[in-house]
């Protein structure tokens, strides 16, 4: 059986770790809406930064057994569909 406290630590890391994946989506959101084109290299370099940083926050929630790698993975994953579809739609209209 795991320890209560683990569960609530690996719960706590996931919501984090969820809260910051929330908050890059917002970021490039709102980068697309006011300021600049999918096509420009800030964007590129704003993207890459977040999402470099990300994974390594998982990298590191995974490697102290807070978040499982699967969970993690998926969580990469969703973020990368969800700014797939927001790239899109940039570029569609």
């Amino acid at each position: 059986m795991i320890p209560e406290t683990a569960v609530s630590n690996s719960e706590k890391a996931y919501a984090l770790l969820k809260a910051d994946a929330d908050k890059i989506l917002k970021l490039i959101k709102v980068q697309m809406d006011n300021l600049t084109m999918p096509q420009c290299p800030l964007y590129e370099e704003v993207l890459d930064t977040q999402m470099f940083g990300l994974s390594r926050e998982i990298d590191f929630a995974v490697r102290l057994n807070l978040v499982n790698a699967e969970d993690g993975k998926k969580l990469l994953e969703n973020l990368e569909r969800q700014l797939n579809v927001l790239h899109e739609a940039a570029q569609n209209s």
